[in-house]
């Protein structure tokens, strides 16, 4: 997919872009001090993986997504199990981070062919007050009908951020407006519910799809890990 290049008119694009080199960089230090520690098997690279992505197998965070879709219903991370799921948190009105995004991992499913169906994008607001849940569903639907849009209270989108370590903020334009400034990038669950990656903005389609397969190959859920 082409990207247009930066202009002196891009000042959101480029915040967004260094808040994606800034997560990458906190996520790598969190890696890193972790393995100071005397680090269990569950949270050592399986043998014969490797990862594009930045790999945070083991990870304490990003644990629980308990929020209402664009449909009213609650959804939570345990009921997509069996499946590759990525969450991205971002806002509709987002002018290419959020668009791009989604848009690739909808490429990306066609990709697959029929292991496509086995990967679920999960997009969560941190917008709501202009997210609606109709605008939520129109904006995902276009791009993927399988896409879940998630939404709740300010407090709930917080409490959900901090879970998974993602930052937002409201930024005024000059317009009387505003746009929101956020961590760019996708975390990427494997079959077994199990956060795996951290996909940063701007990775190449065919190495994304390339991780994807791996964590594909994994046993199902309920079997015995021989990897």
């Amino acid at each position: 997919m082409t990207r247009k290049p930066f202009s002196r008119f891009d000042a959101p694009r480029r915040r967004t872009l260094m808040l994606a080199a800034t997560t990458a960089l906190s996520l790598s230090a969190v890696w890193g001090l972790s393995a100071c520690d005397q680090i269990s098997d569950m949270t050592k690279p399986k043998a014969g993986l490797k990862f594009n992505g930045v790999d945070i197998t083991g990870a304490t965070y990003a644990q629980q997504l308990r929020l209402k879709d664009f449909d009213g219903r609650m959804r939570d991370l345990s009921e997509f199990k069996g499946k590759v799921v990525f969450v991205f948190f971002g806002f509709t009105q987002c002018p290419d981070v959020c668009p791009t995004t989604m848009a690739e991992l909808a490429e990306l499913r066609r990709r697959l062919g029929p292991d496509g169906e086995k990967v679920q994008g999960v997009f969560v607001s941190v917008d709501p007050e202009r997210d609606t849940p109709q605008v939520l569903k129109g904006y995902l639907q276009a791009m993927d009908p399988s896409f879940v849009g998630l939404t709740g209270s300010p407090e709930e989108i917080q409490a959900v951020s901090r879970e998974f370590k993602v930052f937002y903020q409201k930024v005024e334009t000059p317009s009387g407006g505003y746009t929101i400034d956020h961590t760019a990038g996708s975390y990427i669950f494997d079959p077994k519910g199990q956060v795996r990656l951290f996909a940063r903005y701007g990775m190449p389609l065919d190495q994304l799809t390339a991780d994807v397969r791996q964590l594909l190959d994994l046993p199902a859920v309920g079997a015995t890990a021989t990897q």
